[in-house]
């Protein structure tokens, strides 16, 4: 420090202040531009993936599956992992909010431009909520969520079927699709990608190339797993048969360019895919692939995109600074379990009861592999019961944000499960959710359904292509619900409903309260 006539004086300090500011500055303005401080996050979530349809969880499965088998040696797999429903949409919504969907007291699916969006704008999203903390943000696959497009008078249609797709002006943007719920980047589909009226994609908010002509399925391929096509119209550029080899390719074309634009920048990709839902079409240069059928080729190419994903982190460098998380959004389908089984003995709910739509195990415990190099041990196993709404709060405690009450209602943070550091369960209750709405409680070995029957697929149908072949016995034929012990009888064959009165009511009770007070996890 000087001084001037006797007096302290700083100003030969001030070149030295201003680079002190000027690095001050860079740095900010390098937070700001989101120099990376946090892992990248992938999320691939399969499309009605059986936990017996992969190899790792299914040591009778007849497809080969290799790239999630590698995954289970090089991360965590989960033995007790759910979807937070047993179908596709409530999903959906569920793991893009932290919150389950019956909240919303929307039952069923969208088709087509069904809508509007189940995620009001106001409420905070996983993409929305990384954003925030720096990252940039790609979903490409299937939204179906719900989405508003218009007719030629600016109306929103909001319905499903093949007149409300007809009515679309295909010149005005859609509302309430991915980039309006936190996604900077968006190529896709508005629902089922090869089953749902609409047959076109979706880049951001428009359709660039609208369908022209209703669906003509009589090149289409005919199996027993091919009949899921509704007569909707189609775009000139959607082929059926390539979906996910589509999608694969936006994928694998936003991480090259991340690495060549934004390296420093952490990434969020949800890779959505069509595999394996119905109708079972694999891509050409999978056909034939396996010994399985054209099921099994389509289990296998879902497992072969996995693999060129996981190819594309290590080749850009991304893979040891990634966390990627694997799933499915439910069960099994029930005409891909009836054939399976019949034809290629190969059980996609192994070893559970139920399939897509039902409240028994098969229909929402799903395979959930995780890899984080470094992070989690290669090859460990995981018995916790876990949900996959539970990807959000799991994130924001990777990335430091904070979550507030009124956000992630039903979502607790796995991390200490992914470090090997969880001394308890994570989860004490664990809420399930059917298509119909019917749901259940899961406490520990013990689980409390608050319905008869499946809750959700129709066990009475008779015939070749009827589940009724696999209807089990009812112990309680006269219980309103179901309880059982899943440790003593995983199988769930032996209602304890009127045996085990204290416990039933006890879940029961629960379950009323957490439906009442809007929240399962603990409030923040």
């Amino acid at each position: 420090m000087n001084e001037v006539n006797g007096k302290p004086s700083f100003a030969g300090l001030l070149p030295t202040c201003r680079t002190a500011f000027a690095w001050v500055g860079l740095f900010l303005a390098s937070v700001s531009l989101g120099a990376k401080s946090h892992p990248n996050i992938v999320f691939i979530l399969a499309d009605d993936l059986g936990y017996g349809d992969v190899g790792c969880y299914n040591p009778e499965s007849k497809i080969p599956t290799p790239n999630l088998d590698r995954l289970a040696k090089e991360g965590m797999l989960f033995t007790d992992a759910h979807s937070p429903s047993t179908v596709c949409t409530p999903t959906r919504y569920s793991v893009l909010t932290g919150r389950m969907a019956f909240r919303l007291n929307y039952r069923g699916v969208f088709t087509g431009v069904g809508g509007p969006c189940l995620i009001t704008p106001e409420r905070l999203t996983l993409p929305g909520m990384l954003r925030k903390k720096g990252f940039e943000t790609a979903m490409f696959g299937k939204w179906h969520v719900g989405l508003t497009a218009f007719d030629k008078k600016g109306k929103p249609i909001n319905r499903n079927g093949l007149d409300a797709v007809r009515l679309i002006d295909y010149s005005r943007p859609i509302e309430g699709g991915p980039v309006d719920r936190g996604f900077d980047h968006f190529f896709g589909t508005a629902s089922c990608p090869t089953t749902d009226w609409l047959y076109a994609y979706m880049e951001g908010d428009r359709i660039p190339v609208p369908p022209t002509r209703i669906v003509d399925r009589g090149p289409l391929p005919k199996h027993p797993y091919s009949r899921d096509n509704r007569p909707g119209m189609i775009a000139p550029d959607f082929d059926l048969e390539e979906v996910d080899q589509v999608f694969l390719k936006k994928s694998l074309e936003f991480l090259k360019r991340h690495k060549k634009e934004k390296p420093d920048k952490p990434f969020f990709l949800f890779h959505s895919m069509q595999a394996v839902h119905l109708p079972s079409f694999p891509s050409e240069k999978f056909k034939g692939k396996t010994d399985s059928g054209p099921h099994g080729d389509f289990i296998h190419e879902m497992d072969q995109v996995v693999g060129e994903l996981t190819k594309a982190l290590e080749k850009h460098g991304f893979a040891d600074d990634t966390l990627l998380i694997f799933s499915s959004d439910n069960g099994p389908e029930v005409p891909t379990i009836i054939n399976m089984r019949k034809t290629h003995k190969h059980d996609g709910s192994r070893p559970w009861r139920g399939v897509k739509r039902d409240n028994w195990e098969g229909g929402h415990r799903v395979p959930m592999l995780v890899r984080w190099p470094g992070k989690v041990k290669a090859g460990s196993v995981s018995d916790q019961t876990v949900c996959l709404t539970d990807v959000m709060a799991t994130c924001a405690e990777i990335v430091g944000a904070e979550l507030p009450d009124d956000a992630a209602e039903d979502s607790f943070d796995l991390l200490p499960v992914f470090l090997g550091k969880a001394e308890k369960p994570v989860r004490e209750f664990t809420l399930h959710q059917t298509i119909s709405l019917a749901l259940a409680i899961r406490q520990g070995d013990w689980k409390y359904l608050d319905h008869k029957g499946s809750g959700g697929s129709n066990y009475n149908r008779d015939g070749e292509w009827g589940l009724k072949q696999y209807a089990l016995p009812e112990k309680a034929p006269d219980a309103p619900g179901q309880l059982y012990n899943l440790k003593d009888d995983p199988g769930e064959t032996n209602n304890l409903f009127f045996k085990e009165p204290a416990i039933r009511k006890a879940l029961k009770t629960k379950l009323e309260e957490l439906k009442k007070s809007g929240r399962s996890a603990p409030s923040r």
